[in-house]
Formats: structure tokens, C-alpha cells, sequence
């Protein structure tokens, strides 16, 4: 049985539904300038980054998010958790992500209260419409749009899970993943996402900060 309805704080459901630009970042270890990268990557117009790193210890994760955390107040924006709801508790996270296999949707609210957004992964149409139809949901995700190694072994969507998204009647913030960078962004936007969320297209990218902006060109302004 699922909790009721939740409000989360009126100005981070603010600061969601004007998101366009979500990145997922690793701990970025061999080059030994997380904090730097998450300054350019604000900079550069990114609304809310994710740390997704799955070969640190939950000590040094939560280490990490005490960076994280700093960095994004000092922007003004949003940040998340990725999968570990004591993780997101502990570290005070505005918003938490989780995947179809991880913690149920009902179970994190329960865990993190009504402050804290709560997005969730969706691969199929059904997924999709659940996430969307779900009283404890604040945004969703419909992907991988193409294979990426960011997530082995989980197969493309294509672009149908974006039209189908789009045909869904909610006013949910949701984002399209998997894949996408400045060669294809343009045809996700064509198929009806106004949001996206990027890894490799800013992570890799030489200047972090004109690759998120020259992304945020290819997206519709929120009104």
C-alpha cells in the first residue's frame, strides 16, 4: 500500500520543473578534481548533478556528498542521491534517485519524509506511466535511449519511450537518459523531451562548462 500524496518543499518543485540539464557524475578519482568539474559543470548551466559511482565505500561516498552538497548550495541548485536512501538521509540530500530494482518508491518516502524529491527509472511504457502515475514520485526518467557503458547489459529503449512520455498526461518533470550528447540530442527534443539527463557528454568533455551550455541550447526553455 502506497503512502498518500506528499508535498515536497514548494521551491524545490520549483527548481525541478525548471530543470532542462541532470548530470551523473562518477567520483572522477583518476583526475583528482571532483569539486573543480562540479563548479564548471554549474557554471555551465547543469540544474542538478547526481553522484553515481559504484566503487567507493559508503564512507567515501557520503565523504563525496559533503562536497557535493557544499558546492551546490553555493550554486543555488539541486543535487542527488543515487540508489542508497540512508546515504541520501545522512548526507541531507534535496533529492533521490533509484532504479526499478532498488528501494520501492513507498519505502524510500517512508525513510526520507516529505522534503526530499524522489525520481524514479523507467524502461518500459508501463514503468513509465506507473512512475508518473505514483503518489510518491516528483520526477521520472524513461531510458536508456541508447546502449552506453554507464549501464551494461540494459538495452536501448529508442526514441519510442520519449514519444510515449510525452503522450503521458502528467505534469511530472520527467527526463530522457541513455546515450544522449550534442549528435542526438536534437532528434530526443524532436521526440518530445524537454529535459535530459547526460553522463559522457559533459563528464568527457574538455570544457565541462560550454559543453552544458551548448547542450542547453538544443533544449526548450522552461516557461
Amino acid at each position: 500500500m502506497t503512502n498518500p500524496a506528499v508535498s515536497v518543499p514548494t521551491s524545490r518543485t520549483a527548481a525541478l520543473a525548471a530543470a532542462r540539464l541532470y548530470l551523473c557524475t562518477d567520483a572522477r578519482t583518476e583526475r583528482g578534481d571532483f569539486a573543480e568539474f562540479l563548479h564548471r559543470a554549474y557554471d555551465g548551466g547543469v540544474d542538478i548533478i547526481q553522484l553515481r559511482d559504484k566503487h567507493t565505500t559508503a564512507g567515501e561516498e557520503l565523504e563525496l556528498l559533503g562536497v557535493l552538497r557544499s558546492v551546490a548550495e553555493e550554486h543555488g541548485k539541486l543535487w542527488s542521491v543515487n540508489d542508497r536512501g540512508d546515504l541520501a538521509s545522512l548526507s541531507g540530500a534535496p533529492v533521490f534517485h533509484i532504479g526499478q530494482q532498488d528501494l520501492p518508491v513507498a519505502s524510500a518516502r517512508t525513510l526520507l519524509g516529505t522534503p526530499v524529491a524522489i525520481g524514479l527509472s523507467s524502461h518500459t511504457p508501463e514503468q513509465a506511466a506507473a512512475a508518473a502515475a505514483h503518489p510518491d514520485t516528483d520526477y521520472f526518467c524513461v531510458g536508456p535511449l541508447w546502449a552506453t557503458p554507464t549501464k551494461p547489459g540494459r538495452a536501448a529503449v529508442g526514441l519510442e519511450m520519449v514519444e510515449y512520455a510525452a503522450s503521458l498526461a502528467t505534469d511530472k518533470p520527467w527526463f530522457a537518459i541513455g546515450g544522449i550528447d550534442l549528435g542526438n540530442v536534437d532528434s530526443v527534443v524532436a521526440a518530445g523531451a524537454e529535459r535530459i539527463v547526460v553522463v559522457r557528454a559533459i563528464t568527457d568533455a574538455a570544457d565541462p562548462t560550454a559543453a552544458a551550455r551548448e547542450l542547453l541550447t538544443h533544449l526548450p526553455i522552461q516557461e
